[in-house]
């Protein structure tokens, strides 16, 4: 859904910054950080998609091929956990088939209003074995742990790295080689 934090997740993981002033994302914009996780660096390429209601169908483009998907609702508003779920069904049905799953409970700094109890939200995610964490992308809670738990999640692409080399890509190989016609 649209305002519930998105694109304030990946600013502060990617910028450390917060901006609450920050336009909704149109279509979708890309951005990318390298992080040390244990002895491997991980580079995240990361889509961030529109949540408006008119960009659904352009979803399908950037979580095809990917390895990892983070589903975001905003916890003082209780249509967008609802909403989460129909994400899920459609990541589950036409996403990769190993995709990892992971689950934000975004804005618990305003604990408050609100709406989606942890409980309801951390079971959900336990019954699709999805990551689940609740952060505050303006207080800085729980972002960089988020993608940490999906850094452990995802296995490398090469089991067998050379010595030198000890990085993976956070993007799955298509697993049929692409056809082009003419």
């Amino acid at each position: 859904d649209t305002g519930v934090g998105k694109s304030s997740i990946v600013w502060r993981f990617v910028e450390d910054s917060f901006d609450p002033n920050i336009n909704p994302t149109i279509g979708a914009s890309f951005m990318t950080k390298t992080v040390q996780y244990q002895n491997e660096l991980h580079k995240f390429l990361i889509w961030d998609t529109a949540g408006q209601e008119r960009f659904r169908a352009l979803a399908p483009m950037y979580y095809r091929g990917s390895a990892a998907a983070i589903i975001v609702y905003d916890i003082t508003k209780e249509e967008t956990f609802s909403t989460l779920k129909n994400w899920v069904k459609e990541l589950r049905q036409h996403g990769p088939p190993n995709i990892v799953v992971a689950i934000a409970g975004n804005k618990c700094d305003l604990i408050d209003v609100r709406e989606v109890m942890e409980r309801d939200a951390k079971d959900y995610a336990d019954s699709i074995h999805a990551i689940f964490v609740e952060t505050s992308a303006k207080n800085a809670i729980n972002i960089n742990e988020l993608f940490i738990e999906i850094s452990r999640r995802i296995p490398s692409t090469d089991a067998n790295p050379p010595s030198g080399g000890k990085g993976f890509k956070l993007r799955r190989q298509p697993s049929e080689p692409k056809r082009s016609c003419c």
